[in-house]
């Protein structure tokens, strides 16, 4: 088979992997040269912070512990002020997507350099691109400011994620290595991480579905969410991120479900415009068909899969398909209207995927 020319960019960052990896979290503040950490944190990881700001003794500035979903302009911003107030000269993450996408808000225009702590399979972590919200609007960009400079990965901290938010979680991950195989920039090493991410995910969110306590599934659905970051931090997306930045900036529907729905009908819709990346991505699910089996594992496991189950009016069909065909990322098959319309009508009603011509 003949390799095609491409470009690789490495995105540098330390990861320390391992059960019980928390242990190094001193050391790691250390590498930073920083002698005050502004630790980040959602209302529900409090407990979690306080514990790594009883570790950082001196070495802990403060802990803010109001990081929601999408992150709100206005919260981003007030959230910098503390840092530069407090004179903090790295913030920790510890968390998911919602948590480490507020440290690299304040990043973004600080420089602050940023460690993150996952708690769940989002894969932010490995990537330098930030969301904010404003005015029910989501922008997106990449900036490699906001890239976290040490990544810690102690399975242990997922053991208390519940096992349909791991479900939902690893299939968000999973989604950005998926469209990483049929990015326009896709390469073939980042292609191998995709495979090998998807694949680690699909053996392991079964088992943590039926034992929450599987620490070898831990750790597995977690290398796998490394790798799927990795992805998203190096190629670009397509359709199925655009649509559910869409429809998670404008609804404020819950992120993790909203891929995990959204994602099966995606890769049916592209099916026929990249078969080599869906036979990829089906052999990596164990699968005979790519969008059959992302709706299969989640069906099958627990996961709601339809729209109109976490929160989305059928009134807001139109206005959701007019957003996300109003200025389209990149995808391999064309974007119109009526066909996104007739996609997001699948998800909202939760049927099974269907190959659209």
């Amino acid at each position: 088979m003949q390799t095609p020319d491409f470009v690789y960019s490495a995105r540098a960052a330390r990861v320390v992997f391992g059960a019980g990896s928390l242990q190094h979290l001193e050391r790691e503040v250390l590498n930073q040269r920083a002698e005050r950490a502004l630790i980040l944190c959602t209302p529900g990881q409090r407990e979690v912070a306080e514990a790594l700001a009883q570790r950082l003794g001196s070495r802990a500035a403060a802990i803010f512990d109001r990081a929601v979903m999408h992150v709100p302009l206005e919260l981003a911003i007030e959230a910098r002020e503390l840092a530069a107030s407090l004179k903090a000269d790295c913030a920790i993450a510890v968390g998911g997507g919602s948590t480490i996408g507020l440290g690299k808000a304040i990043a973004l225009e600080s420089g602050l350099p940023i460690l993150a702590i996952p708690t769940t399979y989002a894969g932010s972590e490995m990537t330098p691109i930030f969301g904010l919200t404003e005015g029910g609007l989501k922008r997106t960009g990449t900036d490699l400011r906001v890239l976290p400079k040490t990544v810690i990965y102690d399975p242990e901290l997922t053991l208390s994620l519940p096992a349909e938010l791991s479900l939902t979680s690893g299939i968000n991950a999973l989604a950005h290595a998926a469209e990483g195989l049929y990015s326009r920039d896709a390469n073939p090493i980042i292609s191998l991480m995709a495979e090998e991410g998807i694949a680690a995910l699909a053996q392991a969110l079964p088992a943590i579905v039926a034992d929450p306590q599987d620490l070898q599934a831990r750790s597995r659905a977690l290398y796998g969410a490394w790798l799927c970051g990795t992805v998203l931090g190096n190629v670009g997306m397509a359709l199925h991120h655009k649509l559910c930045h869409t429809l998670g900036g404008s609804l404020n529907l819950p992120h993790a479900q909203t891929h995990t729905i959204v994602l099966p009908h995606v890769l049916a819709y592209n099916a026929g415009a990249v078969p080599e990346a869906m036979q990829r991505i089906a052999k990596a699910l164990g699968h005979a068909d790519a969008g059959t089996g992302v709706y299969e594992l989640a069906r099958t496991n627990g996961s709601p899969v339809a729209l109109r189950d976490i929160g989305m009016q059928a009134d807001q069909l139109d206005q959701m398909a007019e957003l996300a065909t109003a200025n389209p990322y990149w995808n391999p098959r064309a974007i119109d209207y009526t066909s996104i319309r007739a996609l997001l009508q699948d998800a909202f009603d939760g049927v099974p995927p269907r190959a659209r011509v």
